[in-house]
């Protein structure tokens, strides 16, 4: 697969980032970039300063620099700048913040050679990834630091991984792939390094993922509500009706298909049912599950603007070489810090869920913790615990980054967004809501299997069945991490989604 290089789409990136899909520079881009060049060239040789072409950068713009000094001028920018610190950034992000910074490279208003984007592209296709750390960026005049590193490896500096994940000095790895190093021209240090491009790239990772998660929790409440004898009557169609968000009437009709046919919910769905209401975890998961959605759509309309820019400074718009504060990164900030709420609520939502299962007093005839032999047994008690453990960390992951800002380079850069501390946040919760959606999942079924002789419905139990293939049913207690993890693996793999749509005629929504 490739992905040819220009407006991108949050597939694109996924595509790039995490399956290795080659790049391509369209013969559209390459023409951009030459168009592009060619002002910069112009400009350089003007007796009159310009920023980032032939002055310093920052709080030092006053300077002028003379022509002979211009090269060591954008290789020290690289140098300087990349002063990242602390653990190794995932090469996913790497590779869609490259990727990002590329496809604004081929829109033409950054003024770098075509051979540097072809540089930049030809690490991408080798597999080569910078060493990025983790601190460093403040969200303003774009990801600076983690750019930098990227910058860092194009120049033949710094540390970077081959495909294979080795570790190895710059030089030597762009040796052994027969690249050769960079040598920057007037403005390209810059261009390389003043963009949104890390916050960008996490923010689509993320929404790719809580796309499947926000289908995935929809799974695993519909578990439970079957496992603990609720109704799915409070999720018929004109109900929902009566508060019209698109994403309540998304999550409303994939439960309706979730409990379709289940001899559970048939089972006591009768006049003599004793429960007349369902506690809000069970009734008002569409709400909360839908609300997340709902947000989830605001979040891609933000990333979509963002795919469809070119964000550096200065640019070149029209022949002329303008300074701007596009680099900012406050609407993706916002965003990130925005779906972080979202993130938290959903698993706080399925705790309660489990912790009901396990519950004896609430759990509608499920024995304690869903133990073999209570007392002897513990079943899910402490599975519980970590769910309880991963959810208060959410809530803590939900306090925004963005409402704060440290003024950096000698106050020229007097606010800044913290947007790359919203991403790298948003990143943890993602993880810790797939992992507190496991955890219900795995809980859910265990239960399901104890209604027996009672059976799911077709589409939970595929679920129940497929995870079967990994984690064994009830019995006198096991080791429970494995499983957990296991049970991890079942869902940010897509294998849940997956086992249920393979029992419907059309994809959860």
């Amino acid at each position: 697969m490739s992905v040819g290089v220009g407006p991108l789409t949050e597939a694109d990136v996924v595509a790039v980032a995490r399956g290795g899909a080659r790049v391509v520079l369209t013969g559209d881009a390459l023409a951009a970039i030459a168009a592009a060049r060619k002002v910069v060239d112009a400009l350089a040789e003007d007796s009159v300063p310009h920023y980032g072409i032939s002055t310093g950068f920052g709080a030092l713009a006053t300077r002028h620099i003379p022509v002979e000094q211009r090269a060591l001028l954008q290789r020290s920018l690289i140098r300087s700048h990349a002063a990242g610190s602390g653990a190794e950034v995932e090469r996913e992000v790497v590779r869609a913040m490259m990727l990002l910074r590329l496809s604004t490279l081929a829109t033409g208003h950054t003024g770098v050679r075509t051979a540097t984007a072809a540089a930049l592209a030809a690490l991408l296709d080798n597999g080569i990834t910078p060493v990025v750390r983790e601190f460093g960026s403040l969200g303003c005049s774009g990801d600076l630091a983690p750019l930098a590193h990227v910058a860092l490896a194009l120049i033949g500096e710094g540390t970077v991984r081959a495909a294979d994940g080795t570790e190895g000095a710059a030089a030597e790895v762009l040796r052994a792939h027969r690249l050769e190093p960079v040598v920057l021209a007037e403005k390209e240090g810059l261009a390389l390094i003043n963009g949104t491009d890390g916050m960008l790239g996490q923010l689509l990772l993320a929404c790719h993922d809580l796309d499947l998660l926000l289908r995935t929790a929809d799974i695993s409440a519909a578990m439970s509500v079957e496992a603990l004898l609720g109704t799915a009557a409070v999720f018929a169609d004109d109900l929902q009706a009566l508060r019209p968000h698109a994403g309540q009437a998304a999550s409303a009709a994939n439960l309706r298909a979730l409990l379709a046919d289940s001899p559970i919910i048939a089972s006591h769905a009768g006049p003599d049912c004793v429960y007349v209401q369902d506690a809000y975890s069970m009734r008002c998961a569409p709400q909360v599950a839908g609300g997340a959605r709902d947000t989830l759509a605001h979040a891609r309309a933000v990333a979509a603007g963002e795919l469809a820019s070119a964000v550096d400074n200065p640019v070149v718009v029209d022949g002329r070489v303008e300074s701007n504060g596009n680099f900012h990164g406050a609407p993706i900030a916002y965003v990130l810090d925005f779906l972080a709420i979202p993130a938290a609520d959903v698993a706080s939502m399925s705790e309660r869920r489990t912790d009901r299962m396990l519950d004896v007093a609430r759990s509608r005839g499920l024995p304690p913790f869903l133990a073999a032999d209570p007392g002897v047994d513990s079943g899910h008690m402490i599975a519980q615990y970590t769910q309880a453990a991963l959810v208060s960390e959410l809530k803590r992951l939900a306090v925004p980054a963005s409402v704060d800002s440290i003024p950096s380079s000698a106050m020229q850069e007097d606010h800044v967004s913290m947007g790359w501390s919203a991403a790298r946040k948003l990143r943890r919760s993602v993880d810790a809501l797939t992992r507190v959606l496991a955890i219900e999942l795995l809980t859910a079924a265990r239960a399901l299997d104890m209604r027996a002789p009672l059976q799911p419905g077709p589409a939970t139990g595929a679920v129940v069945a497929a995870l079967r293939e990994h984690v064994a049913g009830p019995g006198p207690d096991r080791h429970l991490s494995p499983e957990i993890e296991a049970a991890v693996e079942f869902v940010r793999s897509g294998a849940a989604v997956a086992a249920v749509e393979g029992t419907l005629s059309h994809p959860l929504r």
